[in-house]
């Protein structure tokens, strides 16, 4: 098994999808108004709106609004310096700030920030690596 996509849910599409294309520079490559597909990633990533989900599976958990951050995105930076960069480029330009730069217990100096549905993501640098 190999991932080919991730998607979200999401009840404020829009949102969303201004979100990752403005703030994040995610480019769409198909928009069929309830279903988004970005491209320029390694693995395809999508987000739906939960309504089509729901009646696509069947499924009554689409029904319910999400809560917590269930999965993380981490945006792999080439230095530290370029991290603590973009990260005050994301957060001057609208993403909620959850944690500043710091180095992490896994070797890692790490940021966080969440989208406007509160998912939590990732800017990363190793630190073997970064300077």
């Amino acid at each position: 098994m190999q991932i080919n996509m991730v998607s979200l849910s999401t009840d404020r599409l829009e949102a969303m999808k201004a979100f990752y294309t403005s703030v994040l520079g995610f480019e769409v490559v198909e928009d069929l108004g309830s279903y988004v597909e970005f491209g320029g990633q390694p693995v395809r990533f999508a987000m739906c709106e939960r309504k089509i989900m729901q009646q696509a599976t069947g499924d009554a958990s689409f029904d319910q609004q999400a809560t917590g951050s269930p999965f993380e995105l981490a945006f792999e930076c080439a230095t530290c310096e370029e991290l603590d960069k973009r990260y005050a480029e994301l957060i001057s330009q609208g993403a909620k700030p959850v944690k500043g730069p710091s180095v992490m217990p896994w070797n890692q100096y790490a940021a966080f920030f969440a989208d406007p549905d509160g998912y939590v993501h990732e800017l990363f640098a190793r630190l073997e690596e970064a300077g």
